[in-house]
């Protein structure tokens, strides 16, 4: 189900392994994940509802996503656990050491994954892990000023 889901699929996985979660249930690998990324996300907790299914958070209001966010975590925490594309966990590593912080150095690679995407939709090509770690290079850089 996951492979692909829709994007209510993935939402009610979100919310139902929070609920898992909260009530001590037992997790599966992913929704461990899962509630470790949401763990650490206060802020969205209030959203992990029913009603919040079908909400939509259009950039131009100014607010997260946080289904969208909890997912870009996902695709990191996927990316390094293969190194994919190659050199992404050496950029991770060097990333935590500037910030001194994981969780910000993961924040910093959701920013790249999001420009590439972003760079890749306003060009109409397909994303291009050049351009992610160019990206992750030049937020290194900055971090590193």
């Amino acid at each position: 189900m996951l492979f692909n889901p829709s994007r209510e699929q993935a939402r009610r996985f979100f919310v139902g392994t929070w609920r898992k979660f909260q009530a001590g249930q037992p997790l599966e690998d992913l929704e461990k994940l899962i509630a470790g990324v949401l763990a650490r996300h206060p802020e969205y907790h209030g959203y992990l509802a029913e009603e919040y299914l079908d909400r939509d958070w259009p950039p131009e209001h100014g607010e997260t996503n946080p289904f969208l966010h909890i997912s870009m975590h996902l695709a990191v925490e996927e990316q390094l656990s293969i190194d994919q594309p190659a050199g992404v966990k050496a950029a991770y590593a060097a990333l935590c050491q500037a910030t001194g912080d994981e969780h910000v150095a993961m924040h910093e690679m959701i920013e790249g994954l999001g420009e590439m995407i972003w760079q890749a939709q306003r060009h109409g090509h397909a994303p291009d892990p050049a351009t992610y770690l160019d990206v992750l290079r030049q937020r290194l850089n900055t971090l590193r000023r």
